[in-house]
């Protein structure tokens, strides 16, 4: 037993050395490389089904799954509001000697996203069409979406499964098995959209049976995971949601949950302003909605890389200023810093000099279509170059302790800015009035979490 004992105490020690001996670069690629790869993988189904649909179907059909995105976000608001709270509180527990309360945790938690993504799929389908039109539908982009949407609604369960349980596995110590669930899920879906689109001629139909079949089988691996591979003594009993256990989960998952919800919001919001002044410019209405749901897919690349690189960071600038190491919290953020800027600066110069390159990947259209997707790119993503900086600034305050700030910091740009703007500007401006919204909410919101972060730098060089 003190062999053991001795044995956790020197990997412990090891991965402490690691953290705080290791140099920088190569701590920041050890562990940003899993975490951009997750995060890629994640976003690959949405990616996937709109290059498809955009050489298959076409314009209304690339619309139709912009229509269809909030349900998405809500789904994925859900499962990390279970999901993250779930796991933060078996780490604390488990760290605090407490493993019996740590798997009830974990019960309780894997039960609620299972009755959670139930209740959603049934409001999906029992409301479908009022909730369409509430996220933006027009009368021709309707039967796709009414499609596309009814049909993956039945997968939703096996969605917010998969995402949450993911972050259960990880917490279990399984990271290996945590991707190998979210990318086995993609492969699927991957294979599967030619074959139903063109192969079966099923059309729009075609992508949401691959998306379905793709997150069923992620989500039967996440059960397979929690019945014979788990490391936790999770007993049946367990499985079961309580208030006692839900309400620490809550706490601590609500962060992200609402930062996914304010996400929700805007885009639903975005919708409807694309909707109203398309139909009233030269444009119409469904191009400016195809358009729109094209770059934020194109963006979610962008973002998930970074994000992936921020979330990798996190333990590294963490442990360091635990132990008061503030030179190396410091340098772990200059070289992320500058990695993700020049990332920023390849995406940016993508956006400016090959839009109608880009847009064409997801199909073609009229040339009314290309212009429009053309100036959305250029004028609304114009600030990409240091959009990336924003998650980093704000994941980087979660990982000193302050999670309440790096709260704040991610969704000034969200519900502050940008929300506000998107409504005011077409008003004097028109459809375009919503292009440079954007731009303007990024850089106030770049200025609010630099203001943030030079505030938080000059304390620890002041030590």
């Amino acid at each position: 037993m003190e062999e053991e004992k001795m044995t956790e105490n020197e990997v412990k020690s090891e991965t402490k050395n690691e953290l705080g001996t290791e140099q920088v670069g190569k701590l920041i690629a050890k562990f940003s490389i899993p975490a951009t790869i997750s995060m890629l993988v994640s976003s690959l189904y949405n990616i996937v089904d709109q290059i498809f649909i955009g050489q298959g179907v076409g314009l209304l059909g690339n619309a139709a799954t912009n229509i269809a995105f909030p349900i998405s976000i809500i789904c994925t608001a859900t499962a990390l509001l279970l999901g993250i709270g779930s796991a933060s509180n078996y780490n604390l527990e488990t760290g605090a000697g407490e493993d019996k309360k740590a798997c009830r945790i974990m019960g309780s938690g894997l039960a609620a996203l299972v009755i959670g993504g139930v209740c959603i799929a049934v409001i999906v389908l029992l409301f479908l069409n009022p909730l369409l039109h509430v996220f933006g539908v027009t009368e021709e982009v309707l039967p796709y979406a009414l499609d596309y949407t009814g049909i993956t609604a039945f997968g939703i369960p096996f969605l917010i499964l998969t995402t949450g349980g993911n972050h259960m596995i990880r917490a279990d110590r399984n990271p290996t098995y945590s991707m190998t669930c979210m990318l086995s899920g993609a492969i699927i879906n991957t294979i599967l959209d030619p074959l139903f689109i063109f192969g079966f001629h099923w059309g729009i139909k075609g992508a949401a049976w691959a998306t379905v079949i793709g997150q069923i089988f992620s989500g039967l691996m996440v059960i397979v995971y929690f019945v014979k591979f788990k490391n936790l003594n999770l007993k049946k009993e367990m499985l079961r949601p309580r208030l006692v256990y839900l309400s620490p989960i809550f706490s601590l998952g609500m962060a992200s949950c609402i930062n996914q919800i304010a996400m929700a919001v805007v885009q639903i919001t975005m919708n409807n302003v694309l909707r109203y002044y398309g139909a009233a410019s030269s444009y119409g209405a469904e191009i400016p909605l195809a358009c729109a749901g094209v770059i934020s897919k194109v963006n979610m690349v962008f973002m998930a890389i970074c994000i992936g690189i921020s979330q990798g960071c996190q333990p590294i600038i963490g442990y360091n200023y635990g132990g008061k190491d503030y030179k190396r919290v410091l340098e772990t953020l200059r070289k992320s810093i500058v990695l993700i800027f020049g990332i920023g600066c390849v995406f940016f110069l993508c956006f400016q000099l090959f839009p109608r390159q880009i847009i064409g990947i997801f199909g073609g259209g009229e040339e009314a279509y290309f212009r429009f997707a053309e100036r959305y790119f250029r004028i609304y993503m114009f600030l990409t170059f240091v959009n990336g900086l924003h998650p980093l600034i704000s994941g980087g305050f979660t990982s000193i302790g302050k999670a309440r700030l790096g709260a704040v910091v991610s969704l000034t740009r969200q519900i502050l800015f940008l929300l506000p703007l998107i409504v005011i500007f077409p008003i004097f401006f028109g459809i375009d009035g919503v292009m440079y919204a954007g731009p303007i909410a990024d850089a106030a919101a770049f200025a609010v979490a630099v203001v943030f972060g030079i505030r938080e730098v000059r304390k620890m060089k002041a030590v």
